[in-house]
């Protein structure tokens, strides 16, 4: 049986590695380049060259699997990571402190989406899938509402290609930005946690502006996820209250929330009960931004400017519209709840 189990692995590893590989190689020149450049930051470092590469080189199947490994585990992991280096009481604190900000600007994205959706004539699916991803949390978001709403292939691909986008140029931007505006730590954390799209993109760009707003963007996020929750079966009952009972869809509402999450939480309830020893401080920080690297350099590869340019300029102007407004609402809210 133990043989057997191995034999299954074995296959699974290699299919990871011919794409894995590239990207470790990647992580450790953006890392470089990010302790010589500080200002550039290793993550968004990972980004430009993955960019770089991805052109160059072109889309390579036998790369896909280690890219989507390394873009979606090897982030989730270290932002477990991450969850170890902090208290139940901190992450409580910024949840509760931040709501009014997240709730604000979901409000706000949701709405705005509807009527400037409509009024630029964006497709039904593409409208609903970009203003969630702006609101939530990016292609998560649109993964999850494609599901509800039985989007078209061609509508989720266009809505992840816009959001892919402001993902990549938030990541670049947004700490420059936060330096202009002498944000602190505490403010650029919320603001990234608020206003960037995708999980990967706000961890990028608060691990570059320092050690605290990465942890206070980790916590913003990860509560604004879960308002993936409600909003999700609140869709799903919309697009289904014409028809019969028995046709409804069902969706399990505890099946939207991502594990990560849960095991960030687990990580943060063991390091509060002083379970981890503080030897382990070191190496486990350094694995956890090691690793948000590595995952910038894959979401670079598997990102592409030829698929932004074939979207079109609709959809693209509606995103970043919708990008724009999140951002400055956000900047807005904290400053009337006195946290800028």
């Amino acid at each position: 049986m133990k043989i057997t189990n191995l034999q299954k692995c074995i296959p699974e590893v290699t299919g990871i590695l011919p794409g894995l590989v590239p990207v470790l190689l990647i992580g450790a020149a953006a890392w470089w380049f990010g302790k010589t450049i500080p200002i550039l930051g290793g993550p968004v470092a990972a980004i430009l060259i993955g960019l770089a590469a991805g052109e160059i080189f072109g889309h390579r199947p036998q790369w896909e699997r280690g890219l989507l490994f390394s873009s979606k585990t090897v982030l989730q992991a270290s932002i477990v990571l991450l969850g170890a280096e902090m208290s139940l009481a901190k992450v409580a604190r910024i949840g509760i402190d931040g709501l009014p900000v997240m709730a604000g600007t979901l409000v706000i994205c949701v709405g705005a989406g509807i009527v400037i959706g409509r009024a630029m004539q964006i497709e039904h699916d593409t409208r609903v899938l970009i203003t969630y991803g702006t609101a939530i949390c990016g292609a998560s978001a649109i993964a999850t509402m494609s599901a509800v709403i039985g989007a078209t292939g061609p509508a989720i691909a266009i809505s992840v290609t816009v959001i892919v986008a402001y993902n990549v140029l938030a990541a670049i931007v947004f700490p420059a930005v936060g330096h202009m505006l002498g944000l602190s730590q505490e403010a650029f954390g919320m603001w990234s946690g608020t206003a960037i799209n995708d999980t990967s993109s706000v961890v990028a760009a608060a691990a570059v502006y320092g050690t605290v707003a990465a942890g206070y963007a980790v916590v913003v996020k990860l509560t604004r996820t879960l308002a993936l929750v409600p909003l999700a079966v609140f869709q799903s009952w919309f697009q289904n209250r014409d028809l019969p009972e028995e046709k409804r869809r069902e969706m399990d509402w505890y099946r939207l929330i991502p594990l990560f999450l849960v095991l960030f939480l687990v990580a943060v309830m063991v390091q509060s009960a002083g379970l981890i020893p503080e030897a382990w401080s070191g190496p486990v920080k350094f694995l956890a931004y090691f690793g948000i690297t590595a995952a910038m350099a894959a979401v670079g590869m598997r990102s592409s400017f030829s698929a932004i340019r074939s979207t079109g300029w609709k959809p693209l102007a509606f995103g970043g519209i919708l990008w724009i407004l999140v951002a400055v609402s956000s900047l807005v809210l904290q400053w009337l709840t006195g946290q800028l």
